[in-house]
């Protein structure tokens, strides 16, 4: 299995204008991501994709490679897939967010378990438990997934609903991994009105 990790990384976010360059410790927050998905023995290429040169410059800076795309994409997945089609020899692409600097080499060896498995799902995600003030914060998303595992519905509220107690809440971790084939399909996908309702382009 040939895996590749991007992480997209925007300057221009509306909620924190240029988070992946703050500073977290001595390292900015995209160098922290870069690091954990380097440190994952299962990707043959760690790549940030990018539209903005401060971002690049930076990534360059730690000898992090970098690959420039359009400023037209509406989310994180489809600046993925751009780059995605520069190297179709990958069998899997997986998104890791240039703006969680507490991703671990663990997880990301969890999202590639399924193909390192043998199996060939066309995506997959991570979750944890999740309890304390993160089950009514918005910014917090929440997955109800079935007795498999799969993931069922994502949303900012707190799902499921409990008449008896406020345990057994999920949190989705915004880490996908994509067989290369349907990662092309997703991006040619029209945005659903749930996914733009609840601003998650996993409901795609």
């Amino acid at each position: 299995m040939n895996a590749l990790a991007v992480i997209p990384a925007r300057y221009d976010s509306q909620r924190f204008p240029g988070k992946p360059l703050a500073r977290l410790g001595d390292r900015t927050i995209v160098e922290w991501v870069w690091r954990a998905a380097s440190a994952c023995p299962q990707f043959a290429r760690v790549l940030v994709a990018t539209d903005d040169e401060r971002i690049a410059q930076c990534v360059r800076s730690f000898a992090g490679e970098v690959e420039m795309t359009s400023s037209d994409h509406a989310t994180g997945t489809d600046r993925v897939a751009e780059v995605a089609k520069r190297y179709p020899e990958m069998d899997v692409v997986a998104n890791v967010q240039g703006d969680q600097p507490f991703v671990s080499a663990g997880q990301l060896d969890d999202l590639l378990g399924p193909y390192l498995e043998g199996r060939s799902p066309e995506m997959t995600t991570l979750a944890c438990p999740l309890d304390g003030p993160g089950v009514d914060d918005p910014n917090v998303v929440k997955v109800v997934c079935d007795v498999e595992g799969r993931a069922l519905y994502f949303s900012r509220a707190p799902i499921p609903y409990s008449f008896t107690d406020r345990v057994g809440f999920l949190h989705h971790l915004g880490l996908y991994a994509f067989r290369a084939d349907f990662l092309q399909k997703y991006a040619q996908l029209a945005p659903t009105k749930l996914e733009a309702r609840e601003r998650l382009e996993q409901l795609r």
